[in-house]
């Protein structure tokens, strides 16, 4: 007779799991939990007061999601300012949402998500972009960082008419995106970090100032021979490269395959995902694959709690207004 409770499901020791469905059904079994988690995120130090001028105790009120001061009524709306606010869709959609997104490795697809959730698409498209606002990522490098380009974007034989025509223009080969990325190699007190950023061009004049504003001088730089970055020596840097063209992609420590490692995951998620992504689009996405790349091996929850981690509540326009 197997030991196991079937009826109270555990998470396998053996599992490289950190965080199931069955924790996740744990911690937020309905709304209310949901919106406590919040809540004790937002306000680390209790909701403050505006009337009182303190941080006061406030209580929920019933069926809505309001905290009202208990000495004055003051009502603190937790949800306005964060991706949730306007929203109709229960809050524990969101998180489940949110859950899905960080727990694959290559992504989930808004159909899929609209199937998973019970939501309209619309609703699910509206969703995936508010979640992905929250993954940008704004790192500065050290250390060793590599640097590379790549394009993305079909052939363009496949492509409609106008977006052939953007051949003609010349943005990018075959009138693919250009995207511009840099990666610091992982230490032994920690992994690496990814940024990807889409660009005009991948001239100098449009590579080197996001260099300079994302690297700290002195670091050692790899690249490969592209021109773009001739003057990277003459800007602070320690700069060491590899001559693709000539077949050279390892020199000792001197290669970009870490950049590309990523590039490569990134191209075939995208296509295997979401098989295109528009100009439009491209940048919530590869701001979701580098968060979830700069997330991989994060402790607890893993890559679903650093991101509920960056939940928060936007400035008002007015600081005098009350919440």
């Amino acid at each position: 007779m197997s030991k196991v409770n079937r009826n109270e499901p555990k998470r396998s020791t053996a599992s490289e799991s950190q965080y199931t469905i069955m924790d996740f059904e744990r911690d937020y079994p309905d709304d209310a939990a949901c919106l406590d988690r919040l809540v004790a995120q937002l306000y680390p130090d209790g909701i403050h007061c505006p009337k009182c001028d303190k941080a006061t105790p406030h209580y929920r009120v019933k069926s809505r999601t309001c905290y009202e001061c208990e000495f004055c009524g003051h009502q603190e709306y937790p949800l306005v300012g964060t991706i949730f606010e306007g929203s109709a869709t229960s809050l524990k959609l969101w998180f489940h949402a949110m859950f899905l997104m960080t727990s694959t490795r290559c992504g989930i697809s808004a159909k899929q998500l609209e199937r998973e959730l019970g939501v309209t698409y619309k609703t699910a498209w509206r969703m995936f972009n508010k979640i992905r606002s929250l993954m940008g990522t704004d790192e500065t490098f050290a250390g060793t960082v590599e640097l590379d380009e790549m394009y993305v974007g079909g052939k363009a034989k496949n492509m409609h008419r106008a977006r052939r025509q953007q051949v003609i223009t010349g943005r990018g080969p075959s009138g693919k995106t250009p995207v511009f990325g840099m990666v610091q190699r992982g230490t032994e007190k920690g992994h690496g970090r990814v940024m990807a950023k889409v660009v005009e061009a991948t001239d100098a004049d449009t590579l080197l100032p996001h260099i300079e504003k994302k690297v700290l001088e002195q670091s050692l730089v790899y690249t490969d021979e592209y021109a773009a970055y001739n003057k990277l020596g003459e800007k602070g840097y320690t700069h060491s490269r590899v001559a693709h063209a000539q077949e050279v992609y390892v020199l000792g420590d001197v290669h970009t395959n870490t950049m590309e490692g990523f590039w490569s995951l990134t191209k075939r998620g995208i296509s295997g995902v979401y098989h295109s992504v528009s100009d439009k689009w491209l940048q919530s996405y590869l701001d979701e694959y580098s968060f979830r790349y700069n997330s991989r091996d994060t402790d607890g929850a893993g890559v679903f709690s650093a991101l509920m981690a960056r939940i928060e509540k936007a400035a008002p326009a007015d600081a005098s207004e009350s919440g």
